[in-house]
């Protein structure tokens, strides 16, 4: 048998495989996700179900047009009717094995027809939307396995077919660790598209301008069919909403994935912007009252619940004052 034969007849009983398991009910999320990943690997694989759908057709045809087995016909009850002997054929070449033959029919049959449903459910466009609340992170697993980490006061559009992956981040941050494999993702948030080369990336839409991390591998930021970055493992891009002007700065790839944990690291940011990070996390809540307060760039690394010690921390700022009503920590130039 040649290569390619021996290719395509892997390929149609790993098919055949995958259907019966799925019609005895036996897959779970994580196999219907690597079933996923066999349909994507190869444009063969997709070329057998293309002929499934074909030979599927054209055998339901063939079977409802064969006539009833003639063993079946003797086998009605005769009543008053005497059978003639029939003449008795020649010696034939081989034993006909009629009923093994429309067994095996019936079965490749159902097994295509099960296999064409499956493949087109599992092929279909699907969108997904996932939120989180005010205060409460989440963790979410995609059907492919990539991971999404979405901040509190966050949203996200997942939208996957057989083959791309596309999210939309509307508001907040999320974080991607993208499982591996052949249909691109991409990731798009506020007028960007950022493609993913491999890698474990962080997308944040802020005050003024869009923020993205790369903790591993590659990506590329993308706006109106234009290369704005390309960044490696350590790099955040600031790319502005008005201008799409870019800033491109080496960082700590710790630091990029601190707040998984419930802990804000900034470095030369705002106070503004940090009082946006506590304020997604805390039902106290910071409140910058002047803009020269909110315009001062602060360094610092604490826990995201831990409002006591960012008023301390604050406090200990020469340039600022804080005083506290109810549920807020008010927050001003020190006069």
């Amino acid at each position: 048998m040649r290569r390619h034969d021996r290719t395509d007849a892997d390929a149609t009983l790993a098919a055949a495989q995958w259907h019966a398991r799925q019609r005895e009910g036996a897959l779970g999320a994580a196999e219907q996700a690597r079933f996923m990943d066999w349909l994507t690997a190869s444009s063969a694989h997709l070329r057998e179900y293309l002929a499934i759908a074909r030979i599927a057709g054209e055998l339901g045809e063939a079977i409802r047009a064969m006539p009833a087995d003639a063993g079946a016909r003797d086998a009605a009850p005769r009543g008053n009717v005497v059978a003639l002997p029939l003449p008795r054929p020649k010696a034939p070449a081989a034993p006909v094995r009629r009923p093994r033959m429309r067994a095996a029919r019936f079965a490749t049959a159902a097994v295509l027809v099960l296999g064409l449903g499956l493949a087109t459910h599992l092929a279909w466009p699907r969108t997904m939307e996932y939120a989180a609340a005010h205060g409460a992170p989440r963790r979410i697993e995609l059907p492919d396995r990539t991971i999404v980490h979405l901040n509190a006061e966050s949203a996200l559009t997942a939208r996957f077919n057989a083959f791309a992956r596309r999210i939309e981040l509307t508001r907040g941050q999320a974080s991607f660790v993208v499982a591996a494999e052949r249909r691109p993702f991409a990731v798009e948030a506020a007028g960007l598209r950022i493609r993913d080369i491999g890698t474990t990336f962080d997308v944040s839409l802020r005050r003024g301008q869009a923020r993205v991390d790369v903790a591993e591998g590659r990506v590329h930021v993308v706006a109106d069919g234009r290369l704005l970055a390309d960044l490696g493992a350590g790099q955040r891009a600031r790319i502005a909403h008005r201008d799409r002007s870019v800033i491109v700065s080496r960082e700590d790839v710790a630091a990029m994935t601190a707040w998984w944990h419930r802990r804000i690291v900034f470095r030369d940011e705002t106070l503004q912007e940090v009082a946006d990070q506590f304020n997604r996390l805390n039902r106290v809540r910071i409140q910058v009252d002047d803009a020269d307060a909110g315009r001062l760039r602060l360094t610092g690394s604490l826990r995201g619940d831990d409002v006591d010690s960012l008023r301390a921390f604050l406090d200990r700022q020469p340039a600022l004052a804080t005083t506290v009503a109810g549920d807020r920590i008010h927050v001003a130039t020190r006069r």
